[in-house]
């Protein structure tokens, strides 16, 4: 199954300067102010990655937010310029805002595990009273995040931070705040035409060398947000019951039910190819009701290759 996907990248572009492999991407920069992003199979959760990559994951993450920046770029204006292959992106680089704008139109996730101890104030924003865990805000709230100085983990950050600390001008983050709602609230209307709900997501903004402020990185995947399934939300908020999820939150709680969070002296519960497998087809299940498309699978015989021939192809023409 090794051979059916993509999960480590070592190629040697034109005129490329620098290579950075983060959790599941790797960006190659080149001379030319162009960035090749090949969106790899690996799988993170708890700030791990597992040791075996998912058949398409890739492809499908690069795909979604492909179409959603094409779905957007009337609103705000983002990095790409091409997808050369079914797991690459080609665009601007950008110099990034140290800052992630997290945006919650519900009460979940991590915004509800702060509520149910107590907290009624999050990255500044104060949150009603009254709340259970999945309800509607009354609007949607931006609660930013920072990435730590040491490690990996993200730290909740206010506005008030952000600005008092100099992270981000307070004439810059206007825009990324407006930058922020707008694609929210469109990335909310697509959603909605899917049967879906868009929960809660994060969206990174960069800074073109002529001073253009885009949107950089992924958006609207199931890995950068949450999804429900709009039908029977009602019914099951009014009786208390989990909501039916459309995110990689399923491998974290089959991570759980294994025993692993990503604490120290835990071990990673063996993925068998079966399981594997399963995981595929829920990628494959996500990206066709995210997008309301069928999905189409890339050759998988030499990926590697496959991937190097399309992005060289590009770069020379």
């Amino acid at each position: 199954m090794s051979n059916k996907t993509i999960t480590d990248t070592n190629y040697t572009f034109p005129g490329q300067t620098h290579v950075y492999k983060g959790k599941v991407r790797e960006v190659y920069s080149l001379d030319n102010d162009l960035l090749v992003m090949i969106a790899t199979d690996r799988l993170s959760a708890f700030d791990v990655v597992m040791p075996k990559g998912i058949p398409y994951k890739g492809q499908i993450l690069n795909q979604i937010a492909t179409k959603m920046m094409r779905d957007t770029e009337d609103l705000v204006p983002n990095w790409l310029a091409a997808t050369p292959d079914p797991n690459v992106a080609v665009g601007k680089k950008c110099d990034p805002f140290k800052v992630e704008m997290v945006i919650r139109g519900y009460m979940s996730g991590h915004a509800a595990r702060e509520y149910k101890a107590g907290k009624r104030m999050l990255c500044g924003v104060p949150l009603p009273e009254g709340m259970k865990e999945n309800d509607k805000f009354p609007q949607p709230i931006i609660t930013p995040a920072t990435k730590a100085e040491m490690g990996d983990h993200d730290e909740d950050i206010s506005k008030e931070d952000i600005l008092k600390r100099g992270i981000v001008s307070a004439e810059d983050y206007a825009v990324l705040e407006d930058y922020t709602r707008k694609l929210f609230q469109r990335g909310s209307e697509i959603a909605a035409e899917r049967g879906l709900i868009l929960v809660d997501t994060k969206y990174e903004f960069g800074k073109t060398a002529d001073g253009e402020i885009v949107l950089i990185d992924e958006i609207h995947t199931p890995d950068s947000s949450r999804y429900f399934y709009a039908d029977g939300y009602a019914e099951r908020q009014e009786k208390g019951e989990a909501q039916k999820q459309l995110s990689k939150e399923f491998v974290r709680q089959w991570l759980i039910s294994n025993g692993f969070q990503g604490l120290e002296g835990q071990t990673l519960p063996e993925m068998t190819d079966a399981y594997i497998e399963t995981v595929s087809e829920r990628y494959i299940e996500l990206y066709e009701n995210i997008t309301g498309e069928p999905f189409v699978k890339a050759d998988l015989s030499d990926i590697d290759k496959r991937i190097e021939t399309n992005v060289l192809n590009y770069l020379n023409a």
